[in-house]
């Protein structure tokens, strides 16, 4: 017998490529100002002095054009160097270390957190008890939500299908409001020793039921409880307090009437999370989000106290002690590391194509994506000008005799792709990934590490260790705070 329905196609996804286009055959600025500088140097030399002169000034030239070429932790050394330049004035300066003076407490509303996020200030909402975080320095406001959704991979291809389909609107709800700042998902995955379940299934097994099923049980509680995780999915929602500025001076000024036009772009979004069938368990209060941040700097520490209601309290909930290093992050009870997702998938993909990192057994980590809306105006502008640097990249190839590549090509094609949606009335957004790894030891941290990065190339993903600027991209991936990620 034959089944004549209709298949339903497979809901695949694809992400354009990241830009590579430069200021002068896909190099920088500051590569092409150091091939300049090093040409400026050796070129004199060798009219003048001939090769005397290339030998008494290759010091000079060699290094610059080592500085162009030769790649440090990924990258040019040229490119690499600001970041390097920065981490070693902050250490020089003492910024890379903070520690909680007891004799002296933080001011009243902040969240104690160290680095630039010292200035985040916290408010609850009188009507709904909601925690709101506010940065005074890029001017938002943010509340969190707290999300509950069935497996999706054990969904129908239809019932998957019309969940995404649901999600993309509710995405697209925000960015066509225009105060929207930026969208957070924060999926967290703690390794579970598995203990509910074993005691679930011994309360709950039926001395009734065959003897094959039991034992199969059994031997499934055996082999898989102890690689258990705990999932939790939090959704950070940011307004633009510059952008909102008409509709919180109509809603009375000031923190007031922002939490009131920041309650309605909540309301907006719950009724874009019941369309896309995902469960709000609550908007987080003053005691969850201190749970949060408790958890993400001192894992060990928040273990012992969960269930207990003692330390949710924001105004301590932040790190005791923080020290920074070039590639990783010391806190309370742990060490952490932070990826960058620097490549997505370059060929069609499932909706659940991060599932082999996300259920990476053992590792405790969080997978932050943030969504930044950008304007129809703001977006064309970032798409003319790719096209008029992919048109002076191809006519300075063709004049110099450089053999094009396809990549040139896919890339024009991802913007033509992406302008072409924003014809059709599409919402543009610019997606950024973040991977927060947390381990007990500094070995554990590299064991951990290395083995996300394989899940990573499993998922068709390509990750890149951030390397002088771990304090401020663990804020950024850990914490639900819809934080940029420079």
């Amino acid at each position: 017998m034959t089944d004549t329905a209709n298949a339903i196609p497979p809901n695949l996804v694809r992400f354009g490529r990241r830009s590579s286009r430069g200021l002068l055959l896909g190099f920088s600025a500051a590569r092409v100002a150091c091939i300049a500088a090093a040409a400026a140097v050796f070129i004199p030399s060798l009219l003048i002095a001939g090769i005397i002169g290339t030998a008494a000034t290759a010091t000079v030239w060699v290094s610059l054009l080592a500085a162009a070429f030769v790649p440090w932790a990924g990258r040019p050394i040229i490119e690499t160097a600001p970041t390097a330049a920065h981490f070693l004035t902050r250490r020089i300066q003492g910024q890379t270390r903070y520690a909680v003076r007891p004799g002296k407490p933080r001011p009243v509303g902040t969240l104690a957190l160290p680095g630039d996020a010292a200035a985040l200030r916290w408010l609850s909402d009188s009507a709904t008890g909601t925690v709101m975080v506010h940065d005074p320095h890029e001017q938002t406001l943010t509340a969190v939500a707290h999300v509950s959704h069935p497996a999706y991979v054990l969904l129908s291809p239809g019932e998957q299908a019309r969940r995404v389909q649901g999600w993309g609107r509710a995405l697209a709800g925000l960015a066509a409001s225009g105060s929207c700042a930026r969208v957070q998902i924060l999926e967290s995955a703690q390794p579970d020793s598995g203990r509910g379940m074993s005691d679930w299934w011994r309360e709950h097994q039926s001395p009734d039921a065959g003897q094959w099923a039991v034992q199969q049980y059994d031997e499934l509680m055996e082999t898989k409880a102890p690689a258990a995780s705990t999932h939790r999915t939090l959704i950070a929602l940011s307004l633009d307090l510059k952008r909102a500025g008409k509709a919180i001076r109509d809603a009375g000024r000031g923190m007031t009437g922002s939490a009131v036009v920041l309650a309605q772009d909540m309301a907006a979004f719950e009724s874009g999370l019941r369309a896309a069938e995902l469960k709000l368990v609550s908007w987080m209060s003053p005691s969850d989000l201190a749970g949060v941040v408790r958890g993400a700097y001192d894992p060990h520490g928040w273990a012992q106290l969960d269930g207990t209601g003692v330390g949710q309290d924001l105004a301590t909930a932040g790190p005791v002690a923080v020290e920074e290093h070039w590639d990783h992050l010391r806190h309370d009870s742990g060490f952490s590391a932070v990826l960058w997702i620097s490549e997505w998938p370059r060929i069609d993909v499932p909706p659940h194509f991060l599932h082999a990192l996300e259920f990476a057994p053992g590792v405790r980590k969080t997978i932050s994506i943030t969504a930044t809306p950008l304007s129809t105006a703001a977006a064309m502008r970032d798409i003319r000008k790719a096209k008029v640097e992919y048109v002076t990249d191809a006519a300075q190839k063709s004049r110099l005799g450089v053999i094009t590549d396809l990549a040139d090509a896919q890339e024009l094609s991802d913007v033509m792709t992406r302008e072409q949606a924003l014809i059709s009335g599409h919402a543009d957004l610019r997606f950024t990934g973040l991977i927060a790894v947390t381990a007990p030891t500094k070995d554990g941290l590299d064991a951990a590490v290395s083995q996300l990065q394989r899940a990573a190339t499993q998922s068709g993903c390509e990750t890149r260790l951030l390397l002088g600027q771990q304090a401020r991209s663990f804020t950024a991936a850990a914490l639900p705070l819809a934080r940029k990620a420079h």
